[in-house]
C-alpha cells in the first residue's frame, strides 16, 4: 500500500468535510419534506414572542401556598417544558399564588397538556375496572342511563377494609357512583379526591373507568408517609434488548422502595382486576399495569405496548409528575417578542461588523492567507446553520438574542486558531524551512495549542450552560457548539488547505502577496549554527525586521549549536590574523 502523503490527506479531509455538509444538509432536508423542520432557524421568546399560560396553586386544605411549595412547583412545570422539547421558556412565579409560564411560538396540543397537568402524581391499588359506560341495554331493548346514585344507599363498608386492595371499600353507594360516572362530565374534578379514600376515575384518554382504593401508604419513622411522585427518583424509557419491547423503568427512593416493596408482594399472586395498581395523574389514571412479581429493590418496570413516543411520554410524567399543588389555567394568551426584531437585526449587524473586521485585519496582516480565513469563516457559517435548524427541529433549540452574542463572539475565537496556526507557520519559515516543511510543522506546535484553548472554551461554556440561568444558556450552548464546529473545520478544511496551497507556485515560492514570503518575514536561519548575514548597511523596516530574526533565531540555539557556532568563529578569526601576518 501506498504511504499517504500530505496531499492524498488534504484531499481525504476536505472530501470528508464535504460529506459532513451533505449529510446535515440531507438531514434538514429530510425534515422539511416531513413538515416538522424548517430551512430557517427558530427563534426564542425575546425575538419572536409565544405564549403565556398563567397558572394558579391551589391547596388541598384551602391554605395559601408556601414560598417553598411555589418554587418547588416552578421547578417541576420547567422540566416538564424542557422535557417536550422546547428551549428558551420563561417560567416565574408571581403574587404568592401563580406561575407565569411562558415559551416561545404558538404551544401545541401536547405541551399545553404536559403544562396544565399540575396535580400530583399517586399510586392506587385498582379494585374495579370496566368500560367507560353509563347506560345499559334494558328490558325494552333500549339504551337505559344508569341511575343517579340514591343519598339512601350504604356508603359505609360494613367492614373495616385492611389495605388498599380490600374490596370493602367498594359501598353500594360508591358502585352506583361508578356505574353512573361519566368520563367526559366536565364537573367531575377527581384531582382534588382525599387521599385517604377510595377514587373513582378514568383512563386518560376515556378508554376505561376503575374504582381505586386510597392512596398506598406506610408508617415510617413515626409518620405516614404517602407514596406519591415525589418519592420516585427518575424515571426513564428504553427498549427491552430481549423482547425488544420499549418499556418505562421508575426508581423509587428508600421511602419509595419500602411502601412499594409491601405493595408488590400483596398484590402479586391476585386475580385481575386486584393485581393492578395505577399511576394517578390531575386525578387521571396515565398507566394501570399488572404486578407481575414482587420487586423489593425500587426499581420497577412498565411494559406493554408502548411505542418510543407513549414511552417516552409516559417516563416524563412519572418523572416530573409530584407537584406539591394543585392549578388551575387563569388564562392563556399569545404575547409579543420583549425585544423584536429590530434587536435581531442590531444583533446580525454587530456580527457582519465583526466579521469584516476580522476579515481586514486577516487580509493586512496575512496577505492572500486572510483568503483561506474568510473561507474558513463561511464553512464554518454553513455548519452552524444546519445545526441551528437541525437541533430546532429534534430538540426544541430556539435561537435567543443571547445565543446570536455567542455566534458573534465565536468570530473572535475561531480567529485565535488561525493566528496561532499562521504564527508558527511563520515562525518555522524564519528558521529556514521550506514552505510545505514550515506548514507540517506549524501544525505539529499549533494543534496543541488550539486543542488545549478551545477545550478550556467548551469546558466554560459546559459549566456557564449548568449554572447560569436560562436566558445565559443560549450564550453558552451556542459558545459551546461553534467552538467544537471550530475544531472540526480546523481539522477537515484549515490545515488541508494549506497542504495544498503551500504547493501551489504563488504560495510555494513565497510571493510577497502570499504572506509567506521569506524575506519578508526576516528568515536568517540557514541550518544548524549558520545565519544569513544580516543587511546592517542602510536603515529600514527589513533591516529591523532581519536583526529581531537574528537575535530569535540566536536565543533558540541549543548549547551544542551555540559552541559549534563559537568554534567557527574562532577558526574565521584565527584564518584572518594569519592571513593578515603573511601579507606584512
Amino acid at each position: 500500500m501506498a504511504a499517504s502523503t500530505p496531499v492524498k490527506h488534504a484531499w481525504r479531509a476536505l472530501l470528508g468535510l464535504v460529506i459532513v455538509v451533505a449529510v446535515l444538509a440531507g438531514i434538514n432536508a429530510l425534515g422539511v419534506f416531513l413538515k416538522e423542520a424548517s430551512w430557517v432557524p427558530e427563534l426564542a421568546l425575546d425575538l419572536q414572542g409565544g405564549t403565556q399560560i398563567v397558572l394558579q396553586a391551589k391547596s388541598a386544605d384551602g391554605s395559601a401556598p408556601t414560598k417553598d411549595q411555589m418554587a418547588q412547583a416552578a421547578t417541576i412545570i420547567r422540566q416538564r417544558v424542557d422535557a417536550s422539547g422546547v428551549g428558551e421558556s420563561d417560567i416565574q412565579t408571581q403574587s404568592g399564588n401563580q406561575i407565569v409560564v411562558q415559551i416561545p411560538g404558538p404551544a401545541d396540543d401536547e405541551t399545553r397538556a404536559r403544562i396544565e397537568a399540575s396535580a400530583q402524581l399517586q399510586l392506587r391499588a385498582v379494585l374495579y375496572a370496566g368500560d367507560p359506560a353509563t347506560s345499559f341495554v334494558g328490558e325494552d331493548g333500549n339504551q337505559t342511563p344508569y341511575p343517579t346514585p340514591a343519598a339512601t344507599l350504604q356508603a359505609t363498608p360494613t367492614a373495616s377494609p385492611s389495605n388498599a386492595s380490600d374490596i370493602s371499600w367498594i359501598t353500594p353507594k360508591l358502585q352506583a357512583q361508578f356505574l353512573a360516572y361519566d368520563c367526559d362530565a366536565k364537573n367531575n374534578d377527581p384531582a382534588d379526591a382525599p387521599k385517604d379514600q377510595p377514587l373513582i376515575t378514568c383512563e386518560a384518554d376515556g378508554s376505561a373507568k376503575y374504582i381505586l382504593g386510597p392512596v398506598e401508604q406506610k408508617t415510617i419513622d413515626g409518620k405516614d408517609v404517602f407514596l406519591d411522585g415525589s418519592l420516585i427518583n427518575t424515571a426513564s424509557y428504553g427498549m427491552n434488548s430481549q423482547n425488544g419491547q420499549w418499556e418505562v423503568n421508575l426508581k423509587f427512593d428508600s421511602k419509595g422502595t419500602s411502601i412499594f416493596t409491601a405493595v408488590s408482594t400483596r398484590l402479586y399472586g391476585l386475580e385481575s382486576p386486584l393485581n393492578q395498581f395505577a399511576f394517578v395523574l390531575d386525578g387521571q389514571v396515565i398507566s394501570a399495569p399488572q404486578m407481575n412479581a414482587v420487586i423489593t429493590d425500587g426499581n420497577p418496570s412498565i411494559s406493554g405496548s408502548f411505542t418510543e413516543t407513549t414511552a417516552k411520554t409516559l417516563a416524563d410524567q412519572l418523572k416530573y409528575g409530584a407537584l406539591p399543588l394543585s392549578f388551575t389555567v387563569v388564562s392563556s394568551d399569545t404575547i409579543s417578542a420583549t425585544l423584536g426584531s429590530q434587536q435581531l437585526q442590531i444583533g446580525l449587524i454587530a456580527g457582519l461588523i465583526g466579521l469584516a473586521l476580522v476579515a481586514l485585519y486577516s487580509l493586512i496582516s496575512y496577505r492572500a492567507l486572510g483568503f483561506v480565513i474568510i473561507a474558513s469563516l463561511g464553512v464554518m457559517g454553513v455548519i452552524t446553520y444546519f445545526m441551528l435548524c437541525i437541533l430546532a427541529w429534534r430538540m426544541g433549540f430556539r435561537l435567543s438574542l443571547a445565543g446570536v452574542a455567542g455566534l458573534i463572539v465565536t468570530i473572535a475565537f475561531t480567529a485565535d486558531s488561525f493566528i496561532v496556526y499562521f504564527e508558527r507557520i511563520r515562525d518555522e519559515l524564519r528558521d529556514g524551512k521550506s514552505i510545505t516543511g514550515a506548514v507540517e510543522d506549524g501544525w505539529a506546535s499549533a494543534k496543541r495549542t488550539i486543542y488545549i484553548a478551545k477545550a478550556v472554551n467548551i469546558l466554560a461554556a459546559v459549566v456557564l450552560y449548568i449554572l447560569a440561568d436560562a436566558t445565559v444558556k443560549g450564550f453558552a450552548f451556542t459558545l459551546g457548539l461553534t467552538t467544537a464546529i471550530d475544531i472540526l473545520i480546523f481539522i477537515l478544511f484549515t490545515h488541508p488547505v494549506m497542504q495544498l496551497v503551500a504547493r501551489t507556485r504563488f504560495f510555494g515560492e513565497g510571493h510577497k502577496l502570499s504572506g509567506m514570503d521569506p524575506d519578508a518575514l526576516g528568515a536568517v536561519y540557514r541550518g544548524r549554527a549558520q545565519f544569513r548575514a544580516p543587511a546592517l548597511e542602510g536603515k529600514g523596516a527589513a533591516v529591523r525586521r532581519t536583526a529581531r530574526s537574528r537575535g530569535e533565531a540566536e536565543r533558540r540555539q541549543t548549547i551544542a549549536e551555540r559552541k559549534l557556532a563559537e568554534e567557527r568563529a574562532a577558526k574565521s578569526g584565527s584564518s584572518a590574523s594569519t592571513k593578515k601576518g603573511a601579507d606584512r
